[in-house]
Order: C-alpha cells, then sequence, then structure tokens
C-alpha cells in the first residue's frame, strides 16, 4: 500500500491489528484494506520451570502485552507519523491449550499450565477410552482432570477454564468466548453443531458426579464462537491493559480468540479441504484438513478443527527448534571466541545451507531434540541427545542435517499414520515459521519427510499474528463469504508462492534416518532415566 494512502487509513482507525503469544515472543502486526502488513512490533519472553510446572507469569503476559503493542505504535509513529487511537478489528492469539483456572472472584487459582508439560498421562489415557477419541496431555480437559485425580484442593473452587488467548480476549473486552479452533484444543467438538460435544459433556459429569463439585463442565468452560462472529469490544479496563499510553480508545470490536494452529491455517490459506500446513518453531505441527473422519481414534493424532470449524487432523510434537538454536547459538560462541561478530540470520543461513551438502540419510548420525516431553513418542520428560558411532561420517553437513531433520522425526511419525494408514489426501502443504526462514532448506527436507510437494509464501513469516489480523479483518468487513473464500479472493489471490517437489533420494534418505529415529528411542529412553 502506498505510504499515504496508508497513513490515511491508520489516521482513519480502518486497519486491523492482530497480536499473537508465541512460545519465544509476543508478536503484533497492523494490516491495510488489503490485508498485507503495515507495521509490525514484538516482545521477546521465555516459559519458565517452576515446581515441575513449565509457565509464564501473568504479570509477564501484561508486560508482553503492552510491549509488542509499544513496539508496534513507536514503529508506527515512526515510519508514517501516526499516533494509533482507534482500529476497525482487533484479534488475540497464543498457544493452544493448556489451563487457566479461575475462582468465582477470578483469580487465578494455579500458576499457568501450557502446552509443554506432559504431566496428565493418567487422565489422557482415561478420557480417551471413556470418549473413544483421543485426548491428548495438552488439552485444557485433561488438565483439569489430572487435577481431580490428583485430589488438588483448586478444583472445587474452578469457576472458569480457559487458555492463555481465551485469558487475554476476556480481560480485554469481558467476554468469555473462544474460538473453535482453539475451543477444539480445550474439550472435544460436535462438528456439526460448532460447539462442544454434548455427549462427552455428559459422560464427563457422570465421571465427575461422585466429588461434588459445585459446578458442571459446560458452565466453566468458555463459549464457542466460529471464525466472522462478533467476540466484544474492547472496554476501556482493556484498552489500558493493552496502551499503556491511553492514546489507544475503547469500542474496538474484536473477532474470537484464537490458538496458533488456526491463525497458521489463515496466514497459509489452508483452511479448505485436502490442504495442510506445518508451522514449525518451538514445536510443530501439521494440519491436515480432512474430507472425511477417521477411521478410530489414534493416540498420535488430534482432532482439532479450522476457525470456521471444519475437521483437521493434527500431527503434534512438543519439540522442535529450541535444541538447534542451541547448537547455533554455540557456534556463535565459537565466532566470537575468535573475535568475529556474525550477524543472526547470516549466521543461520549459512549452516542450514551448509546441511544441504550432508548425506541424504545423515551419514548415520542421531540426535534428539526432546527438551521437553514427546506425546508422539511417549516421553514424560525430555533430553536434547546426540549420537554418532565411531564409523559415522561425523561433519560439520552431516550434523546440520541431522539436527534439521530431527526436528522434523517426531510430527513425521503422526503424518505416517495419516497417510498410511487413513489414505489421507492432500493438494498442497504449506511451510512457515522459523524453520522455513532460509530459503530451500527447511522446504526441502519437509518434502522429503511428507513425500509431497510444499510451498512456501513470502508472507510465511509474518506468521500467526498476521493470521488473527486476517480473522480480525474478515469478522469487521463482513463480506457474506466464507473463510475460504475470502482469503482466496481478498488475501491471497495474487500471492507469490515458491513450490519445491520432493527429491526422491531425499525422500529415501529421509525413510532410512527415520527408521534409525524409532530404534534410537531406547537411548533417549535411557537418557532420560539416568541423566537428572
Amino acid at each position: 500500500m502506498e505510504k499515504n494512502a496508508a497513513k490515511s487509513l491508520m489516521e482513519e482507525g480502518k486497519a486491523a491489528l492482530g497480536i499473537e503469544f508465541g512460545s519465544t515472543r509476543i508478536k503484533a502486526v497492523l494490516i491495510g484494506e488489503d490485508n498485507k502488513p503495515l507495521a509490525s512490533g514484538s516482545y521477546d519472553w521465555e516459559n519458565s520451570y517452576v515446581d515441575g510446572i513449565w509457565t509464564y507469569s501473568l504479570d509477564e503476559v501484561w508486560k508482553g502485552l503492552k510491549g509488542s503493542y509499544r513496539d508496534l505504535a513507536e514503529n508506527v509513529k515512526q515510519s508514517y507519523g501516526v499516533t494509533l487511537t482507534s482500529l476497525k478489528a482487533l484479534g488475540i492469539s497464543g498457544m493452544m491449550h493448556g489451563y487457566m483456572a479461575f475462582d468465582e472472584d477470578d483469580n487465578l487459582l494455579v500458576p499457568f499450565r501450557t502446552w509443554r508439560n506432559n504431566i496428565t498421562g493418567e487422565a489422557s489415557e482415561k478420557l480417551s477410552r471413556l470418549f473413544q477419541y483421543h485426548i491428548p496431555q495438552r488439552w485444557s480437559i485433561a488438565h483439569l482432570y489430572q487435577a481431580i485425580l490428583n485430589g488438588e484442593e483448586h478444583v472445587g473452587r474452578v469457576r472458569y477454564i480457559t487458555t492463555l488467548a481465551g485469558f487475554v480476549h476476556w480481560k480485554l473486552t469481558g467476554e468469555k468466548v473462544m474460538g473453535i479452533g482453539e475451543a477444539s484444543g480445550m474439550f472435544p467438538i460436535d462438528i456439526g453443531k460448532k460447539e462442544f460435544n454434548q455427549k462427552m459433556l455428559s459422560q464427563f459429569d457422570e465421571l465427575v458426579a461422585d466429588k461434588g463439585f459445585p459446578w458442571k463442565i459446560s458452565e466453566i468452560l468458555p463459549k464457542v464462537l466460529v471464525a466472522g462472529e462478533a467476540a466484544g469490544v474492547l472496554t476501556e479496563e482493556g484498552a489500558k491493559l493493552l496502551d499503556e499510553s491511553g492514546n489507544l480508545k475503547a469500542g474496538i470490536p474484536l473477532c474470537p480468540p484464537e490458538g496458533d494452529a488456526g491463525t497458521g491455517m489463515a496466514a497459509t490459506n489452508s483452511v479448505a479441504v485436502r490442504t495442510g500446513n506445518v508451522s514449525a518453531g518451538t514445536s510443530i505441527f501439521a494440519n491436515i484438513v480432512l474430507e472425511h473422519d477417521l477411521s478410530k481414534p489414534y493416540e498420535e493424532i488430534d482432532l482439532v478443527t479450522t476457525p470456521a470449524g471444519d475437521l483437521v487432523a493434527m500431527a503434534h510434537s512438543n519439540n522442535c527448534t529450541s535444541d538447534l538454536n542451541d547448537w547455533v547459538g554455540l557456534f556463535r560462541e565459537f565466532a566470537e571466541s575468535f573475535g568475529m561478530k556474525v550477524d543472526t540470520n547470516e549466521l543461520y543461513g549459512t549452516l542450514y545451507r551448509k546441511a544441504l551438502e550432508g548425506d541424504r540419510d545423515c551419514g548415520g548420525l542421531l540426535s534428539y531434540c526432546y527438551f521437553s516431553g514427546e506425546h508422539m513418542t511417549h516421553f514424560e520428560e525430555g533430553r536434547p541427545l546426540f549420537v554418532r558411532s565411531a564409523e559415522n561420517k561425523f561433519n560439520l553437513a552431516n550434523f546440520m542435517r541431522t539436527h534439521l531433520y530431527t526436528c522434523l522425526g517426531a510430527m513425521k511419525i503422526g503424518l505416517d499414520i495419516l497417510f498410511q494408514k487413513e489414505d489421507v489426501k492432500l493438494d498442497k502443504i504449506l511451510g512457515h515459521g522459523g524453520l522455513f526462514k532460509t530459503k530451500g532448506v527447511g522446504q526441502r527436507f519437509l518434502a522429503a519427510a511428507v513425500n509431497a510437494p510444499v510451498s512456501v509464501m513470502e508472507t510465511a513469516g509474518e506468521g500467526g499474528a498476521w493470521g488473527i489480523a486476517l480473522l480480525a479483518a474478515y469478522m469487521a468487513d463482513k463480506t457474506g463469504e466464507s473463510l475460504g473464500e475470502y482469503l482466496d479472493r481478498r488475501v491471497f489471490a495474487d500471492e507469490a508462492a515458491t513450490t519445491m517437489e520432493p527429491d526422491p533420494e531425499d525422500v529415501k534418505g529421509f525413510e532410512i534416518f527415520i527408521e534409525r529415529y524409532k530404534k534410537g528411542l531406547p537411548i533417549e529412553r535411557a537418557a532420560v532415566d539416568y541423566l537428572a
């Protein structure tokens, strides 16, 4: 958009804003009427491991929200000379799943339990058996039931449970609502009715009836909304929580809060059936929009929805780039020890491209990027691990290729179930997130892992914050189109994308690697058991 036109648009309050709480960064993206980014802001943060729980403090949530918005507002002021006072729409997104429980006075009862915690194995197993529907450990209902099984005192005082995105939205608007994609990571959804599954709600109430809790499960869950529905407006109190300068006015409409899976689908135009996307950052997950339900539940496959409520199979791995980032940091430390200053993007690009020179099967090397537990391979805890034998081809190229391959390893185990056992078909799959920033590397290796063409759009780096901004604009524009039609016509009609076909030799090499990966899991188990 031309600069003067963009300036006028922002002055008139016609831009839309999306803010997403990622694992390591809170990002804000402002978009114009053409849905292209106008400005962005960010705030870096990191989870803490406290008393065996991965968490973020509420103080950090609000500090991060203000920080990301302040950075955005300063960038707008510097680039356009505009002080933001109003918007046509706003959307909040965050890491899916987890557990935030509040009492009748809206006090948080226990520290926020994030998606990263693998502490609900017993609850996950029992609920999956009860519902005949896979309930992952990350889901809110698994956390609630595990707290019940543990006899935690706070459960009787619960009056509302939500996720990070739902919590922030609630405090900005006063509305206890949830976008259906995010809601589908709390409790199973009835796809036909676009609401929580009533039969399973009743089953859960019967399961815990003997506990005598003063609540029914439906009473403490948020209301489910689909993309395009209004989800409240920014209150005076909410405006103060978002913009500490006081310039932003109340009354801005908000779209339903969504999870990072749903915003990733929107940001890659992957909401139609037979489309899929892979989001690769701290965690990695593939979402495949299904033509029909699966033949049976699979422990490795989560069933969620698009922001519009269509059924999605998710192959989710808790671990992706954290260990890889640490290795890159080690190479930075090495370079700095020799007095060399290395640009971060150049460092990553150089090391990633080096991986292209490696043997197709990584020369026999093996690694596990398990910073935390990994449900896909049944690990309640993780230990980052690199393994080789004396005769393996140990060089930098194979070392980097191994660490990039292993980022895809656990997810591939889940995808193989969909492709090989359920004969799921894909017309296109798109990649986005940090793993794809270096052109032609992560994309090539993902194509090998899924043995299908992989596309990466020029906007892939904008990520979920752009995706939730698009969902906010979709709600505000009220065109009458379905979400898929809106994205096709209004957002991606002229979007440039690069597509990479799988190299047959890469595919063979990745299959050799993944067999080594599966056979080596007892090594990871020993590391978990014997390394505290």
